[in-house]
This record gives C-alpha cells, sequence and structure tokens, in this order.
C-alpha cells in the first residue's frame, strides 16, 4: 500500500491514508484539511509564462515568512499585466497539502495564478469558461499542474482535500484549484 495518489485502485477501493504532519486523514476526509501551525512548510512554483522557479519555506516556526509570501505573490503575477497581489494564505496551505498527499517531487507548474481585472475581462470575453468574478483576482484560485502526476490523480486529490473549488480541464491539461466554497466542475 502507497501513500501516494498512483490511480492503481479504483476510489471506492483505495485504503491508503494521507498524512498532514501529525494528522492522519483517510482518503477522501469530509472536511478541509489545515495545515499544523507549527510545521515547516515549503513550496516550489515554475511559472510556464515566465520560466521562473521558487522553492522556499513559505512559513516556519508557527509564523508565515513575509519576504518568501512577497517573492510568492511575485512568481503568481499577472503574466501578461506585470500586476501582483497578495495570494490567500490558505491557498499556499492548500497547495502545501495537495503535494503533500500526492508526495510530488517536482514543482507546481503555474497556468494561471493572480488575474488583474483586465486579463479577467479579457479572458471571459473570449470564453464562457472563465467567470467574471473569478477567484483569481482575488489571489485565492491557481490553475496548475505537477510534472510526473496525472491530471485525473490531482483532481481526485484536491477534491479529497475538501478545501474549496476543483476545477478539471483536461483539454488544456490543469487543474484550477481555489479557497472558495467546495465545489467540483
Amino acid at each position: 500500500m502507497t501513500n501516494r495518489f498512483d490511480g492503481v485502485m479504483s476510489r471506492r477501493g483505495l485504503i491508503g491514508s494521507v498524512i498532514f504532519g501529525s494528522v492522519l486523514l483517510p482518503f477522501g476526509a469530509r472536511s478541509a484539511v489545515i495545515a499544523p501551525r507549527t510545521a515547516l512548510r515549503e513550496l516550489a512554483f515554475e511559472n510556464l509564462h515566465t520560466g521562473e522557479h521558487l522553492k522556499l519555506p513559505y512559513f516556519v516556526d508557527g509564523r508565515y515568512e513575509t519576504d518568501t509570501l512577497r517573492k510568492i505573490d511575485w512568481i503568481l503575477r499577472d503574466h501578461r499585466t506585470g500586476e501582483a497581489a497578495q495570494i490567500d494564505r490558505r491557498l499556499l496551505d492548500l497547495l502545501h497539502n495537495l503535494v503533500t498527499a500526492l508526495n510530488a517531487a517536482e514543482p507546481i507548474q503555474i497556468i494561471s495564478g493572480f488575474r488583474s481585472a483586465q486579463t479577467n475581462a479579457l479572458l471571459a470575453s473570449a470564453s464562457s469558461g472563465v467567470a467574471r468574478k473569478s477567484l483569481h483576482m482575488q489571489g485565492k484560485a491557481v490553475d496548475i499542474r505537477i510534472p510526473g502526476v496525472r491530471l485525473a490523480v490531482l483532481r481526485e486529490a484536491a477534491m479529497s482535500l475538501r478545501g474549496g473549488g476543483v476545477g478539471f480541464y483536461p483539454q488544456s491539461r490543469f487543474v484550477h484549484v481555489d479557497v472558495g466554497r467546495v465545489r467540483y466542475w
């Protein structure tokens, strides 16, 4: 038995667990996962539009690292306008829990992080799949993929955390995760 979401077993047959610090949750737990307050939390990103990479601990000794948070805000900026905004810490914790659940070794590839109102309006006018009041504009959503993790597996893992919305876009090769209300599409 493995702690990875490797897709070998069916959802119904999956008996493995996901470990978060000292908290043990079964796959498909019914409540949002909260990262332990004292844990060291690190994230690694690759922005596919800018080519930038970042791997740093963002939470150390019980507190968020301000300098690292600014660097995360920058790598998740709107690549079209260059505008950055504060990324919701709950989203960072959700991403941390997701990569931990998947035991992912590769950086999170960013398709879309923060979006300015201008960029969001442009995208919404071109596609019915873009919300006019997207959580991307509030720094509460990100579109991602992780090398070595199948999109369907990434989606299942994100849904199991119940930390917010999860959208599945296999044709565009990404999964949307946000810290809004729990919902799936």
